[in-house]
């Protein structure tokens, strides 16, 4: 099977990549830094010259109100490309509980997103997954200082990159769903918690302070970053990646 890779040199991608390529399917890894501009449709044909499958995990470069704008153009520039070159299933990664969260722009612009591709012309598979393992010192940074970090205690059930890098090739590679699968870690946690699991691993003796307004997941509601029922959960927990983390 032949496969681009749309942001294949990311996080994610990167990964995914290589796991494709170790199962011995032929991967075009496609990103800004290989010439492909999405906005602009440049180098998209060739990135998907003869390819059966498409992933998507490229990302737009601002998580504001500019957002809606990077999904829309660069989603319809992917399928109208892949319409061209005869692509057959196109999947995209998005978020767990996307569709619950319409106070925040980046959850409306992949909420958009996804709709673009159900109405597209090509079967397609979209691959929800809850946030990574690896965004945790980033979401911890938004609010911190010397001595303190603010977090909500916002329900969360976090993933390692790795196990969304393994949902996706298995997805990839599968007949499309022309629905959505949603993958998760093992555990659920109050995202202040978390913080507090983090520090004590990394001896770090800052203090986590609950704060329901502080940061991004401040706005979120309820549980709908977790998963519910019929969800793919990894094995990998929390305390035991942090083990083998930097």
């Amino acid at each position: 099977m032949k496969i681009t890779v749309i942001g294949g040199t990311g996080l994610i991608g990167s990964q995914l990549v290589s796991r494709l390529r170790e199962a011995g399917h032929e991967v075009v890894a496609s990103s800004l830094s290989t010439g492909l501009d999405l906005l602009t449709g440049a180098g998209l044909d060739e990135a998907l010259d003869g390819a059966d499958t498409v992933v998507n995990v490229s990302n737009s470069p601002t998580f504001d109100e500019a957002s809606p704008a990077f999904f829309r153009t660069s989603m319809e520039n992917l399928l109208a490309a892949g319409e061209r070159a005869g692509v057959t299933h196109q999947v995209v990664l998005s978020i767990v509980g996307v569709d619950q969260v319409p106070q925040l722009d980046y959850y409306r612009a992949k909420v958009l997103q996804e709709e673009l591709l159900r109405g597209g012309p090509t079967p397609y598979s979209i691959v929800r997954a809850t946030q990574f393992y690896e965004f945790m010192d980033a979401v911890m940074s938004w609010t911190c200082d010397d001595e303190t970090v603010r977090l909500p205690a916002t329900p969360v059930q976090p993933i390692a990159a790795a196990d969304v890098v393994a949902a996706l090739a298995d997805v990839a590679t599968a007949p499309p769903l022309n629905g959505i699968l949603d993958v998760a870690g093992p555990d659920a946690f109050c995202l202040d918690d978390l913080g507090r699991l983090t520090l004590e691993h990394r001896k770090d003796p800052r203090t986590v302070v609950t704060d329901d307004k502080a940061g991004m997941f401040a706005a979120i509601e309820g549980d709908v970053l977790v998963p519910q029922s019929g969800a793919r959960l990894a094995a990998t927990r929390y305390e035991d990646w942090l083990g083998t983390s930097r």
